[in-house]
Parts: structure tokens; C-alpha cells; sequence
């Protein structure tokens, strides 16, 4: 029997390998991946610098132990040149294989910010284990640090390092952090939370050009003004890896575009986690990556059955002001209603008729998570 390979070695890939193999111990499986095969938790990489976590430390298995886990055969280092759908047969540098199903679990790119100026290409951007290593190695005690993007990494980025005890400057084009995924209560809450702990904001602004000034960075804003930094950091968002796909033939969105069942228009080619898009949705959080793999597992493994997602709250992990989002569906039209507002708020999301569709819990009120998930499934 012909293997099934897996493309990609990060949450996506990893987890659907784990749950494929509490459903068969046997079959052939092989996971092919452009890094070292590490096993690891990307969001942990936003948080880990004040808990003291190298990337070491965050890296829970080798690429060889992950192999003698999974009963699978993992080749790190190799990049993917072409897929021969007729042949079910993949190309990489360190080999030909061939499948009976293949699945991208390829993740996405950041998106890198329009620069001019000569130290365009000195801003980091962290999306895995490497790029972690990299922007940690160019932190210095006392470093001043410019974040361009004041969404959910980019936020929790500066809660990390300004509790690390670095000067952050948050540069964003947004009117309040988490914008538009939290209302401006909210952000504004988060905005000053995170200024107490030395954080700078630049708001409805965007970087154009950063340029060398002795060992320093100078970013040009879209006003004229400057913000100076020894280490620059892009968290402006993701894109999800789509180029593999399209040039062997399948159909491409947003994202990788997959049914119910993370099918493809190609019967023996599967998508989940950052590169796919589910029947229309992209979600690049933890929870759809694990209810998607256990749904393809299945599959997988002989019993066919497609992904259902349950709500799922995002936790942002500002530790300073923690906050937990259960967005409204795409298309609904609600307001958001404050319902609680000591230490913290609890924010609905109503529509006309009062039907709760959504909430925001911040501060000590993220603990009536559970009842607030309650009362959603019984609105």
C-alpha cells in the first residue's frame, strides 16, 4: 500500500498524523516538511520570551523521535518541486514519492510589509521555530522594539516583550488594538493596559520606509514622522500558502478551497489547518486546526466524515488584560451591547430581536467563559 503523505510539519500536520494514528497503528504514513520537523506550538511563539522559553525549549520532539511516535517516516530539510496528480507522485529534493492520498498541511506566509529604504529586508517576521530563533538571537537586553500590525500577534508580541522589560512601540493602522475583531471598548481597555506596562502606540499609521541609522532603525510613518528601533518586528498578518496547490491543478481561493470533508477538487487530495479554506471560511486558529484533523482522520482511515465546528472562543494571550472573542457568524448583523464592566467587561454581540450571536469577556470576566459558551448554544 502506497503511503499517505502529509505536506508540512506544524500543528495542522502533526495533529492530524496523531489522530490518524489512534486510528491506525500501521498504515504507511510519511510527513514531508520544509523545516527541521521539530515538534512544537506556534502560538506558544508570541508568548514564550517572558516566560523564558528558548527555542529549545519550546521544541517538545525531534524530528527523529516524532518518526518513532508516530510510526512515521518524517523528512525534514525537503522542499516540494511538483505533484504528478495522474501518477499520485511527489517531487522533493530529497526524493520521489508516491501516495495514495496526500494532504497540504503547508500552513501560510506573513504578509510583508510594502518598505522602502535599505533596512527593508532587517525586519523580522515570526511564523515558526526558526524565524522565532532569529529575532530572539537580535534581541539585547534593552532593546527597543518596533511592532508594525496591532492585531492578535502583533498585541500579544508586546504584551510578551514589554513584560520581558523592552521598549515597545506598536505601529498600526487600525483606530484600536484588535480592531475590527473586538469592539473599540474593548480595545481601548487593552490599549491602556498595555500602556501601563510601557507600551507606545502609533495608531492610524503605517510604516513606508525603514532605513539605517548607525545600528539603529529609522521607520518613516505614513505622517512624515519617525520611530526609531533596534529591532523591527512585522506581525501584519498571514497569507495562506497557496502557490503548490495551484500549479498541480487545484482549486485555490483565499486559501486551498476544500468541502466539508477537506477534499479538494482532486478526490485523492485533502487540505487542512492555515492553507485551506472551508467551504468559504479561512480560520487561522488552534481549535478548527484539531476539529479538522480528527474529522480527516477519519476519513483517512476508512470511515469517511466531514469537519463540524462547534463555537470556538480565541483566547488572546495578553497576560496583562486577557481576552476571549466568540466573533458573530460572517453576514450576521448585531451590536455589541456592554452587559458588565467592573474589572473587566462582558460585551454581547445582539441582533435586532435580542438573539445573542457573539461576546467579548476581558480582565477577570474571561472566566465566565463557560457560561457565557451556555448561553450561546441555547440563544
Amino acid at each position: 500500500m502506497e503511503p499517505i503523505i502529509i505536506l508540512g510539519s506544524g500543528l495542522a500536520g502533526y495533529t492530524l498524523a496523531r489522530e490518524f494514528r489512534k486510528l491506525d497503528a500501521a498504515a504507511p504514513l510519511t510527513i514531508i516538511t520544509r523545516d527541521d520537523g521539530s515538534v512544537y506550538s506556534k502560538p506558544m511563539l508570541s508568548n514564550a520570551f517572558a516566560a523564558g522559553k528558548t527555542p529549545a525549549q519550546l521544541a517538545t520532539a525531534t524530528a527523529e523521535k516524532a518518526a518513532l511516535d508516530l510510526n512515521a517516516n518524517v523528512l525534514p530539510h525537503a522542499e516540494v518541486i511538483a505533484i504528478d496528480t495522474a501518477a499520485k507522485k511527489v517531487q522533493t529534493t530529497a526524493g520521489n514519492y508516491r501516495y495514495r492520498a496526500l494532504v497540504f498541511a503547508i500552513g501560510a506566509d506573513p504578509i510583508r510589509p510594502p518598505l522602502g529604504g535599505d533596512a527593508a529586508a532587517d525586519v523580522y517576521s515570526v511564523n515558526d521555530l526558526a524565524d522565532y530563533a532569529r529575532f530572539r538571537a537580535a534581541l539585547e537586553p534593552g532593546s527597543e522594539v518596533a511592532i508594525l500590525g496591532s492585531g492578535l500577534i502583533g498585541c500579544e508580541f508586546a504584551n510578551d516583550l514589554a513584560a520581558a522589560g523592552f521598549a515597545v512601540t506598536v505601529i498600526g493602522p487600525a483606530e484600536y488594538p484588535l480592531q475590527p475583531l473586538i469592539p473599540r471598548l474593548a480595545g481601548d481597555a487593552l490599549q491602556q493596559a498595555l500602556k501601563q506596562i510601557g507600551v507606545q502606540w502609533r495608531l492610524g499609521r503605517t510604516a513606508v520606509s525603514a532605513a539605517r541609522n548607525g545600528k539603529k532603525i529609522e521607520l518613516r510613518l505614513d505622517d512624515g514622522s519617525n520611530v526609531s528601533a533596534d529591532v523591527v518586528l512585522s506581525a501584519i498578518g498571514l497569507r495562506p500558502r497557496t502557490g503548490l496547490a495551484q500549479a498541480t491543478g487545484i482549486a485555490v481561493n483565499r486559501g486551498i478551497v476544500v468541502d466539508g470533508s477537506l477534499r479538494t477538487n482532486d478526490p485523492d487530495i485533502y487540505a487542512l489547518g492555515d492553507c485551506a479554506e472551508i467551504e468559504g471560511r479561512v480560520m487561522p486558529f488552534v481549535m478548527p486546526i484539531m476539529h479538522a484533523a480528527r474529522a480527516l482522520a477519519k476519513t483517512l482511515a476508512g470511515t469517511p466524515a466531514t469537519v463540524s465546528f462547534p463555537f470556538m472562543p480565541v483566547a488572546v494571550k495578553t497576560t496583562i488584560y486577557p481576552i476571549v472573542v466568540q466573533p458573530a457568524p460572517a453576514g450576521v448583523d448585531a451590536s455589541w451591547v456592554a452587559m458588565e464592566a467592573d474589572n473587566g467587561f462582558q460585551l454581547w454581540q445582539i441582533d435586532h430581536s435580542g438573539k445573542l450571536h457573539g461576546f467579548v469577556l476581558t480582565g477577570v470576566k474571561t472566566r465566565q467563559r463557560a457560561a457565557m459558551l451556555a448561553k450561546l448554544e441555547q440563544a
